[in-house]
């Protein structure tokens, strides 16, 4: 997945319609989002992550989607995340707005998506439809693409000032390989337990065998 363009309303610190063309920053795939702590760089992250799968970028402290609108909207203003990205040779956009209460409206704005394809014109409403579609599309979950691609930064500062053996358990949770962690140790405890059989069979049949008399030793030979 290949983001091209994201544009925030209302959304975090960014209250006017906000776009970044990450085009405009060459085809290497490799640059730095850099500012002042406030600035409002990890909402671009979370900008991206909300627009995929309805949920904030970031670790075990991210915030909850319902807290994206600004502060400082207009009751009448609307809060959304549009992403345009490619994906496999075809490039797809995709529009998603958090719950939020508004000001002199009885009814709570509910989340919300659509996502079209330009290629094809097919289009995908409904938040979990579209949720869905992004999940078959990238082959990820929203824990997995958390994973793997948005690691949090407070995670990776914990990496970064961790020992060895801290930062393979940090690893293990960030990653989720703790299941093939719990595989290993199965095996592990079923090969030892196969040793020890093993183990104890050849000592019965030593046994066994010495316990024999000389005469059913000579019959055999």
């Amino acid at each position: 997945m290949k983001p091209l363009k994201l544009t925030l309303s209302a959304f975090g610190p960014y209250l006017l319609p906000t776009e970044v063309d990450f085009s405009r920053l060459g085809g290497r795939g490799l640059f730095l989002i850099t500012g002042d702590t406030g600035a409002g760089k990890t909402t671009l992250f979370d900008g991206i992550t909300f627009a995929l799968y309805g949920t904030a970028s970031g670790g075990r402290d991210r915030r909850d989607s319902a807290a994206f609108r600004s502060d400082f909207a207009d009751p009448k203003q609307e809060t959304w995340v549009e992403l345009t990205f490619e994906h496999r040779g075809r490039t797809y956009r995709l529009r998603r707005n958090p719950s939020y209460e508004r000001e002199g409206f009885k009814t709570q704005r509910r989340h919300d998506a659509e996502m079209t394809c330009l290629e094809t014109g097919q289009v995908w409403t409904r938040a979990k439809d579209v949720t869905d579609e992004v999940v078959r599309l990238l082959g990820l979950t929203e824990q997995q693409f958390r994973q793997t691609a948005m690691i949090a930064q407070g995670d990776f500062l914990r990496i970064l000032h961790a020992g060895s053996d801290e930062r393979e358990l940090m690893f293990r949770e960030i990653f989720g390989t703790q299941l093939y962690n719990r595989i290993g140790e199965r095996v592990a405890e079923d090969w030892k337990r196969a040793r020890d059989d093993r183990q104890s069979a050849a000592e019965a049949y030593q046994s066994l065998f010495a316990a024999l008399p000389p005469e059913a030793m000579g019959e055999e030979l």
